[in-house]
C-alpha cells in the first residue's frame, strides 16, 4: 500500500525526490535553511552594537585562552610560581592586579583562568545540548509513553535548583574540573529538552512532515532533515545564553571548592580563596569577580543580539 500511494502521488507531479510533496521545497531546502539561519545570526550581531562589542570581547577572551595555553612564555610572570616575599602586594606598575597570599601575580592568573572558564562553558553546553536535543526530539516526535517518561524525568530535575543539583552530583563524583563539566552539563539538559520538544510538537504537524512519511522517509531522517533545521534558531539562542549560565555555575562550584583544584587558576576558585582577605586585600576578589561579570554579560548580550537577528519582527523594525 505504501508503495502504491507513493507511486500515485509521484505520478501526479513531476517534481523529483518528492519535491512537491514536501511543500515545494527543493532537495537542498534544509541546507539553505541552515545557511539562512547563520546569516540571520551574523546580521543580528552586526546590527546590534552591544552584541557586536560582546562578540569582539568573547573573541578576545578566546585569543587570550589560546595564547596562554600554547605560548605561556608571553606572560610577564609564572601564574603558578609562589613568591612569599611579594605576598598580598596591591596593584602597581609591576603587578597590575596585585598578588595573592602566595605571591602569585593576579593579572596572569586571571588571564590563564580564561582557559578553564571558556572550556567549562563550551563543554558543559555541548553535553546538555546533545542530550537535550536527543531527548526532546524523541519525546516530541514519538509522543506517547516516550514523551511521558522523558518529560517526567525532566520535570523532576527542574524541580531542584540547578546549582543544588550540581553540588549533589559533585558530592557523588568528587571534586575536579572534568566532573564539574559533567555536573553542569547534566543539570541543564531539561531546558534544552523542553525547548526542542515544544518546537517539534508544532512542527511535526506540518504538511511537509506528513509528506515525508508518505514517501517513506525514516523517522530519524524526518527529524534531522526536516524538523531540527526549523528548531535551530531556538537552539542557537538558548545555547549562547546557556554558556553564561554554565560559567556562573562553574564559578559557584569553584567558590565552594568543588571545581578546579589547586594550583590551577579559575576565577571562582580565586574568589573563594580571596574572601578571607576581603578587607585587607580586596583586589583578590575584585578582579576575578570583574572577569566573571564581564564574561557572563558578554554572552548574555550576544545571545540577545542573536535572538533579535532570528526574530522576524525584530528584523522589520
Amino acid at each position: 500500500m505504501m508503495s502504491m500511494a507513493k507511486n500515485k502521488l509521484l505520478a501526479t507531479e513531476p517534481a523529483p525526490s518528492g519535491e512537491a510533496l514536501l511543500g515545494g521545497k527543493p532537495a537542498g531546502a534544509s541546507k539553505e535553511r541552515r545557511v539562512s539561519v547563520w546569516k540571520d545570526v551574523l546580521a543580528g550581531i552586526v546590527s546590534n552594537k552591544a552584541a557586536l562589542a560582546s562578540a569582539i570581547f568573547i573573541l578576545l577572551l578566546a585569543a587570550i585562552a589560546l595564547v596562554t595555553k600554547f605560548f605561556p612564555q608571553v606572560l610577564p610572570y609564572d601564574p603558578y610560581a609562589q613568591n612569599l616575599s611579594e605576598s598580598l602586594l596591591g596593584p602597581s606598575a609591576q603587578h597590575w592586579f596585585g598578588t595573592d597570599i602566595q605571591g602569585r601575580d593576579i593579572f596572569c592568573r586571571v588571564l590563564v583562568g580564561t582557559q578553564i572558564t571558556l572550556t567549562v562553558g563550551l563543554a558543559a553546553v555541548a553535553i546538555s545540548l546533545f542530550a537535550g536535543v536527543l531527548l526532546g526530539s524523541v519525546a516530541g516526535y514519538k509522543g506517547g509513553k516516550w514523551d511521558t517518561v522523558i518529560m517526567r524525568v525532566m520535570d523532576m530535575m527542574l524541580s531542584i535548583p540547578s546549582i543544588l543539583l550540581a553540588i549533589a552530583i559533585m558530592a557523588a563524583l568528587g571534586p575536579g574540573i572534568e566532573k564539574a563539566v559533567v555536573a553542569i552539563g547534566l543539570v541543564a539538559i531539561p531546558e534544552y529538552a523542553r525547548i526542542v520538544r515544544s518546537e517539534i510538537l508544532s512542527i511535526k504537524e506540518n504538511d511537509y512532515v506528513a509528506a515525508a512519511r508518505v514517501i517513506g522517509d525514516s523517522n530519524a531522517k524526518i527529524v534531522f532533515k526536516h524538523v531540527l533545521p526549523n528548531v535551530l534558531p531556538s537552539i542557537i539562542v538558548r545555547a549562547t545564553l546557556g554558556i553564561s549560565t554554565a560559567i556562573l555555575d562553574a564559578a559557584a562550584l569553584g567558590f565552594l571548592g568543588l571545581g578546579v583544584q589547586p594550583p590551577a587558576a579559575e576565577w571562582g576558585d580565586m574568589l573563594g580563596r580571596g574572601r578571607n582577605e576581603l578587607f585587607r586585600a580586596p583586589w583578590l576578589m575584585i578582579f576575578p569577580g570583574l572577569a566573571i561579570t564581564l564574561t557572563v554579560l558578554a554572552f548574555n548580550l550576544l545571545g540577545d543580539g542573536i535572538r533579535d537577528g532570528l526574530d522576524p519582527k525584530a528584523r522589520k523594525r
